[in-house]
């Protein structure tokens, strides 16, 4: 046994276990051997584990640039399953299933609104004749219109009877003093039985009144008359003092007064007029037989100064008597209107008549200008235009007649409820047209003044049916022939409009 150190023993060597000896260098140390290379790893394929030497396990290696995955994405690798593949059924239930809601929902909304929209209103819809011409030979060409001057003539609300004459502007006298009443009525109003404020007569109107060359009213200075009193005093005597007495109390001088005129008239349509004065003394002031009727048209309408020209005389405190210079006003139905007469105008009328017609009263409208005859003074020329405008007045008195254009129970029209509904419509009574021969008038339906309602029982009035215009109109009541009844539920869903 052998010793090594001190208190170790050695093992002992054997000659077959000795290690051969050799006097060869050394050798290095044999390289570890290295597994098989693992096949290439496809994209997004998991990193394979690699065992190393005597079973050591090594970290997976990397991907490659490129190829990094976020963490959702990875997450969605980890929790989805992929979709069953697209085919034209599936897709044709899938859009079933988004659009379906969709269309119900907007179905309801259409049925909501639909039954809450408001109704439209009812309208009258006229069926029956639109206009009716009375038989006969025309009565205006067989008028007996004047042979010289211009003449023109209507029936108020129903028509021109006509125009004879060139309408060249002439003088017109007197006849001016109807403008003059027209703007102080205007700027001064009166209505009923009131007189209006008191006009002291001033030194000017006083010294005129005793002029022998124009028609005047005799005052005298101080006098005070009402305004209603100061209208007579114009248009019954026609007192030119008066009129320029009036236009300065007006508008403080003839002049401004003037202004005044002119504009009423180019209001009125008066568009051939000039007026230079408030009496009509001066020559110049000229006019239109048709623009003086645009004038009688809308001045009448005024109940003083109707009444006021329809009287043939006044007595007048502090004046007397005084009277008409149109002796027309004798005539049964004529109610006026003024005279002018002078040598550049001639004899000159503005008049006006009444006839009545199956108990309704017409009013007819005519101006003659420029009426001379073979009298040479202003006073016989008058007289000639006086005696041919009631001449005239006459003929259309006689020519007015009536004739029945729609029968009792005659179905005129229907009531439209604007969703394709009509309800008939019947005339209550029968209407009776009032004109001349040879008129046409035209007809038509007026909505009651209620509106038509959208429920209604039969014979309920709707409206009226009727002719003419303004005073002159006449008219009789329409009923329902049936039954109205509002739309159905089911013309509220359909209907477009």
């Amino acid at each position: 046994m052998a010793f090594g150190a001190p208190g170790r023993p050695v093992a002992a060597r054997t000659p077959s276990s000795a290690p051969p000896k050799s006097t060869a260098a050394p050798l290095p140390p044999a390289a570890p051997s290295l597994p098989p290379a693992a096949p290439p790893r496809q994209a997004g394929e998991p990193a394979e584990e690699i065992i190393g030497p005597e079973g050591t396990r090594g970290m997976p290696v990397p991907p490659a640039p490129g190829e990094e995955k976020s963490p959702l994405k990875l997450l969605a690798e980890l929790t989805n399953t992929p979709p069953p593949p697209q085919t034209a059924l599936r897709s044709t239930v899938r859009r079933v299933k988004i659009w379906t809601p969709l269309v119900v929902l907007l179905a309801v909304v259409f049925v909501i609104v639909q039954a809450v929209r408001p109704l439209p209103s009812p309208k009258l819809t006229l069926t029956a004749a639109p206009s009716y011409t009375f038989s006969g030979a025309p009565l205006p060409p067989s008028l007996p219109w004047p042979s010289e001057g211009e003449s023109v003539a209507e029936v108020e609300g129903l028509g021109t009877l006509g125009e004879h004459g060139a309408q060249t502007p002439a003088p017109i006298a007197s006849v001016t003093k109807v403008m003059t009443a027209y703007v102080v009525l205007r700027d001064h109003p009166l209505s009923g039985k009131q007189n209006g404020p008191l006009i002291t007569v001033d030194q000017q109107a006083a010294a005129e009144s005793a002029s022998t060359d124009e028609s005047t009213a005799h005052v005298k200075a101080g006098q005070k008359f009402s305004e209603r009193q100061m209208l007579q005093l114009l248009l019954i005597p026609s007192g030119n003092n008066i009129a320029r007495l009036l236009a300065r109390w007006d508008a403080g001088t003839q002049d401004a007064f003037v202004t005044r005129m002119t504009k009423e008239a180019a209001a009125l349509g008066m568009a051939h007029t000039t007026y230079t004065g408030a009496s009509g003394y001066e020559e110049t002031t000229v006019s239109t037989a048709a623009d003086q009727l645009k004038l009688a048209r809308e001045v009448m309408k005024n109940e003083v100064f109707r009444s006021v020209v329809a009287m043939p005389n006044i007595d007048i405190p502090g004046v007397g008597k005084i009277y008409n210079n149109n002796q027309d006003l004798v005539h049964v139905g004529v109610v006026g209107i003024k005279t002018g007469s002078s040598t550049p105008a001639g004899g000159a009328l503005m008049w006006a008549a009444h006839k009545t017609v199956d108990g309704k009263e017409q009013l007819i409208l005519g101006v003659m200008l420029q009426q001379r005859g073979t009298k040479v003074t202003p006073f016989d020329m008058l007289s000639v235009a006086l005696q041919r405008s009631q001449t005239f007045i006459d003929a259309v008195q006689a020519g007015l007649t009536s004739a029945a254009i729609v029968h009792k129970g005659q179905v005129v029209g229907y009531v439209d409820d604007g969703m394709g509904g009509h309800t008939p419509v019947v005339a209550a009574k029968d209407l009776k047209a009032i004109g001349w021969a040879g008129m046409r008038t035209a007809v038509g339906l007026a909505t009651d003044p209620k509106g038509v309602p959208h429920n209604a029982a039969s014979g309920t009035q709707v409206g009226t049916i009727g002719f003419g215009t303004g005073p002159a109109r006449t008219s009789v009541p329409v009923v329902l022939q049936n039954d109205l009844h509002a739309p159905s539920f089911g013309s509220k869903l359909v209907r477009l409009g």
